[in-house]
């Protein structure tokens, strides 16, 4: 039996394409669905709508523009804060009797006005998307290797970066290069965790170094990275060489290859998390 397409099922499936080429690039956006609606409104429960990080409406409908304007600030600080919010936008008098103003928040719900006409309310779940944070892996040794695998399941958009040619079995990530100066591998200001182990050490850390990586860290001892560094410090400036943190990970006293990367995951997560908070 053949399916008639509507059109609120060819909107989603645009979405649903504009998402996955979305998060594909890494971009962040909101997706919004109308949960509830009250007397009149354009938009029906169950309508949705793909909104960027400006606030404008890619893809969906909503409402008119008494709507648009409060979803679009709504998913903006979504995005910001990184956590979903539910706008009830309602007409002046309904937020007068509940004792509500335009702009609170109450019991999680943010209220704005709506002036059209209609005098319709609607209840809008805006749900932000978040590009996963990225995770550069530079070696292949047993740290690289261990850190690779343990961090399947922390979130993180992982690239493994061979310093030589490598033969044999790999650990399964979302992204293997074979040359540290492919462009695509230091976008999104990543993670950057160097174990090389003497195998292009120094040139990790060149390339690292000239990225916009939001934390390096060096798998070594303080006095091998030092060596490395006095070598680094005739072109690269001491505040730069500053950014790497050597030895990588917290310190819980790590001696395999398995707490060594637990270390480095420990210390990934306790900043990823500070960042946002700090938003």
């Amino acid at each position: 039996m053949s399916m008639i397409m509507t059109p609120q099922s060819r909107t989603d499936d645009s979405i649903t394409l504009e998402t996955a080429r979305r998060r594909a690039l890494g971009l962040p956006f909101a997706m919004a669905t109308v949960v509830r609606t009250m007397a009149a409104t354009s938009a029906k429960p169950g309508a949705k709508a793909l909104i960027d990080e400006t606030g404008e409406i890619v893809l969906g409908f909503l409402g008119g523009g008494c709507v648009r304007g409060a979803v679009g600030r709504a998913a903006r600080e979504a995005i910001a804060d990184g956590a979903p919010q539910l706008l009830s936008i309602r007409p002046e008098e309904l937020l007068q009797a509940e004792g509500l103003a335009p702009g609170e928040t109450r019991d999680g719900i943010h209220y704005a006005r709506n002036g059209c006409p209609s005098k319709g309310a609607l209840d809008i779940f805006i749900e932000p998307v978040l590009p996963r944070p990225r995770l550069v892996i530079c070696g292949t040794g047993p740290v690289a290797q261990a850190l690779a695998i343990l961090s399947e399941r922390f979130d993180f958009d992982r690239t493994l970066c061979l310093p030589a040619p490598q033969h044999g079995e790999l650990p399964a990530v979302e992204h293997i290069v074979e040359h540290l100066d492919e462009d695509p591998v230091w976008h999104g200001s990543p993670y950057v965790i160097i174990a090389t182990q003497g195998r292009g050490d120094e040139a990790a850390l060149r390339r690292a170094l000239g990225s916009n990586a939001c934390h390096i860290a060096f798998v070594g001892s303080r006095k091998k990275f030092a060596a490395l560094a006095a070598r680094l410090s005739a072109d690269i400036p001491s505040k730069d060489l500053a950014r790497v943190q050597a030895p990588a990970g917290l310190d819980i006293h790590a001696i395999t290859p398995d707490e060594i990367a637990l270390s480095i995951l420990a210390d990934l997560t306790k900043r990823r998390r500070a960042s946002q908070r700090n938003g």
